[in-house]
């Protein structure tokens, strides 16, 4: 053991401090989040934020204990920590109790511990060990193969507890392989497909397909400048797009005749022999096949695949509420209208029924959380309501406000001004973090570093974009802020970790 002063000699002060503040405010909104007139005392270790300093407590010996501890503990046990926690995931799948849905707790009386937790910095302590190992290079198919398998497998035991939010982190982990050399072209596929489901989502696979013949031909034009297939095809597009923002177009013989010309013109204008390179058009061809047989398999994902809460989840973020709203007035002017026979009436009012019913389980479930936080946000104004005097956080209109959801009492009680302090703290934390990463001399700990900016970071994005209707409500906690003793440790740990690797980055190379 070294002693007082050497522990702190070399370690990364301005880190720590953006720790601390996180910390304290999430303390206090938890605090604000479930406080009552019955108690008054933040220390009562009855109520969420009693517990939550113990938890604060643990977590600031436990970021000691790590600063106590040499730097090569974590290098060379990364790969032993990873398995524990592995099988951690494996037995809570046995022996794991259900909560929200999720088995993925392990209960002992009181005490409640989520494994899925601790996988994040066991994952970045794997994937920097095998990244670190000499003559490793991403472009090799084997180390990316390596790499996806360290990520996926605790992914898939994650995916198993039925816990989403919890899987969807690890697809931050692609910005760390882009950094260790991952080819640009896999991230921009990814963003493109995710683009690609959602507008999918939003006006169906038919009308993608003819968009994507368009844009494959215009991407062939733009290559070859061929000016006559760009005139004809800019002309059809634009014909195709009045048509299409002018008239409720229904899909029936004529329509699907369209797309299917379409689509057979744009593979004709790619293949064609102006092309010299055949193995490039031969890519393009295939590329384009594969993307439209991802966009049939959309509607079956989402309708057969996906549970019920989690299509609500992503119905309600594509604004499904409003298209309802808008689907059963039209239904209602259709039902009124002269002329129409009892047959048809009474089919209008079973839908308009139908309608009605999906819109109310919409507004019970995740809509109501969004609605009633973007109100406790919109509500707070500039300067916000003030300490403990937010009307939506007392009356408990937002569940999970001191967890899931404590973006909304932080805009509601403290308003633009106290959001925007928040957000800056977290990106100096981020821009720290990536600062600390890049000046370090080995591999293992740089790749850390960026697994620690690219969690906390993934974490900050979807928490606050839920909270403001921007993201789908997954259920992960906002990093140092949200309530449970699971999170801060498995974030103090991830983070103090980085600082303990950066205090000792002289005395390694590699």
């Amino acid at each position: 053991m070294r002693n007082y002063k050497s522990i702190f000699a070399n370690v990364d002060w301005v880190i720590i401090i953006l720790y601390l503040l996180l910390v304290f405010i999430g303390w206090i909104n938890i605090y604000a989040a479930v406080y009552n007139e019955e108690h008054h005392s933040i220390f009562d270790i009855s109520q969420r934020y009693g517990k939550q300093l113990l938890w604060i407590v643990l977590a600031l010996i436990l970021a000691f204990i790590i600063l106590l501890m040499e730097s090569q503990f974590f290098t060379s046990f990364a790969f032993p920590i990873y398995g524990v926690v592995i099988f951690s995931l494996l037995a809570v799948l046995l022996f794991g109790v259900k909560i929200n849905g999720a088995t993925s707790w392990f209960q002992i009386g009181s005490f409640k511990i989520q494994p899925s937790e601790f996988a994040k910095f066991a994952t970045v302590l794997a994937l920097s060990k095998y990244l670190s190992i000499l003559n490793i290079n991403m472009k090799d198919i084997k180390t990316k193969l390596m790499a996806v398998l360290i990520i996926g497998l605790p992914a898939a035991l994650i995916l198993l507890q039925n816990d989403t939010g919890s899987t969807l982190v690890y697809a931050a982990f692609i910005f760390v392989l882009y950094r260790e050399g991952l080819s640009g072209n896999i991230l921009l596929f990814g963003i493109l497909a995710i683009l690609v489901f959602v507008l999918t989502l939003i006006f169906g696979p038919i009308n993608i397909i003819i968009i994507a013949s368009f844009s494959f031909i215009l991407f062939y034009t733009i290559i070859k400048y061929n000016l006559k297939a760009t005139v004809i095809s800019l002309a059809v597009f634009s014909i195709f797009t009045y048509l299409f923002y002018s008239y409720d177009m229904k899909p029936n013989v004529i329509y699907y005749g369209i797309g299917g010309a379409l689509l057979l013109l744009s593979i004709y204008l790619f293949v064609k022999k102006e092309m010299k390179d055949k193995s490039t058009h031969f890519l393009g061809v295939l590329i384009f096949v594969v993307t439209c047989f991802f966009i049939f398999s959309i509607d079956f994902t989402f309708n057969k695949v996906l549970k019920e809460h989690q299509r609500t989840r992503i119905t309600v973020l594509l604004g499904e509420e409003d298209k309802l709203v808008e689907q059963i007035e039209k239904l209602k002017i259709e039902r009124d209208a002269e002329g129409i026979s009892k047959e048809d009436k009474q089919q209008l009012r079973d839908d308009i029924g139908a309608k009605k019913y999906s819109l109310r389980e919409l507004r019970q479930g995740n809509g109501w959380n969004i609605k009633q936080s973007l109100i406790a946000i919109g509500s707070g104004g500039v300067t916000g309501k003030g300490f403990l005097e937010g009307t939506q956080t007392k009356f408990n209109f937002v569940p999970e406000q001191s967890t899931d959801f404590i973006f909304c009492t932080i805009g509601e009680e403290w308003g633009f001004m106290g959001t925007f302090v928040l957000v800056s703290i977290y990106i100096a934390l981020f821009l720290r973090i990536l600062f600390i990463a890049e000046r370090q001399r080995s591999i293992f700990s740089r790749v850390y570093g960026y697994g620690v900016a690219a969690i906390l970071f993934f974490h900050f994005l979807i928490n606050i974009g839920m909270t403001i209707g921007l993201a789908p409500v997954i259920g992960i906690p906002l990093p140092f802020i949200s309530y449970g003793g699971s999170s801060l440790w498995s974030f103090t740990i991830l983070l103090f970790i980085l600082v303990k690797l950066d205090s000792e980055r002289l005395l390694v190379l590699r």
